[in-house]
């Protein structure tokens, strides 16, 4: 089977699946909880590749782990940027995710704590040239950065240039790994068609990415259950899947986590962990 035809027989599969689960009352349908198995046992079928092998009730008590707490605004200070820091320790969260300019800065603050640190490369629109995002990705790790997040060449991947997006992500990632850093790809969803979250999200795959990322959180649309369930059934069980954009609450967290997410960006993570609500975008 050829990547276009897998990619095109996952895609159906998955949103056949979609549609066809009995809506819940709380819910609409929307509720990651109750449809990803009968999705998964679906796309599974004949799909060629392993499906996840989780269960959308098993969602961890301690979110904290999960969050990457994140500043990307312009106009962020220094006095920001050190709070998001001392909120991060504080709360215990995965990692601070903030601008390459901030990075030296977040790592003297979360030193000796076990919060990482985070930076965006080609943010927020992917189009600088693949030997300049690398450049960038190691300069953000000579400064203290322990993840980068890249975003992909959207313009290549709607051309349907796929050589080109892969051998995009594919750079980054070595950069990423000579170092021992990871690389989570921004593939951002709202832009997308639903075969084109699946090839870009197969992309990142072959592109030996360690995980798929949902969204900048800049292009007028957030994380989703139906893309990251579509981006699990991709991917499958090992790579890590990032929801960002958009997750203002823990039950927003919950549902995230249930469709297969094992990593949530936002700048609401003290609400999601508290129980409170946030109107922040990112």
């Amino acid at each position: 089977m050829t990547d276009q035809a897998l990619i095109d027989a996952v895609t159906r599969e998955v949103l056949a699946a979609l549609v066809s689960q009995d809506p819940c009352a709380d819910c609409h349908g929307s509720c990651a909880a109750h449809s990803p198995d009968a999705v998964r046992s679906v796309v599974a079928n004949g799909a060629d590749r392993d499906s996840f092998n989780g269960r959308g009730s098993e969602v961890p008590i301690d979110l904290a782990k999960y969050i990457d707490h994140t500043l990307l605004k312009p106009d962020a200070s220094e006095a920001d940027i050190d709070k998001l820091c001392a909120e991060a320790v504080e709360y215990g969260f995965a990692s601070v995710c903030v601008n390459p300019s901030w990075v030296r800065r977040c790592a003297h603050n979360v030193r000796g704590t076990g919060v990482k640190v985070a930076s965006v490369i080609s943010f927020p629109f992917g189009a600088t040239p693949s030997e300049i995002k690398a450049m960038e990705a190691r300069r953000a790790i000579r400064d203290g950065a322990q993840e980068i997040d890249m975003v992909i060449n959207i313009g290549a991947l709607k051309s349907a240039d796929h050589d080109l997006v892969r051998g995009d992500i594919a750079k980054v990632s070595d950069a990423c790994h000579e170092s021992g850093a990871l690389n989570k790809v921004i593939i951002e969803a709202s832009l997308l068609t639903d075969p084109e979250k699946v090839m870009a999200s197969h992309l990142a795959q072959q592109a030996k990415a360690d995980f798929v990322k949902t969204s900048t959180g800049y292009a007028g649309g957030g994380a989703t259950v139906h893309d990251v369930l579509l981006m699990r059934e991709t991917v499958g069980p090992k790579m890590g899947i990032k929801a960002s954009g958009g997750v203002r609450n823990r039950e927003d967290a919950e549902e995230m986590i249930a469709a297969g997410a094992t990593r949530i960006g936002a700048s609401a993570g003290i609400a999601i962990v508290t129980g409170g609500t946030s109107s922040e975008q990112y």
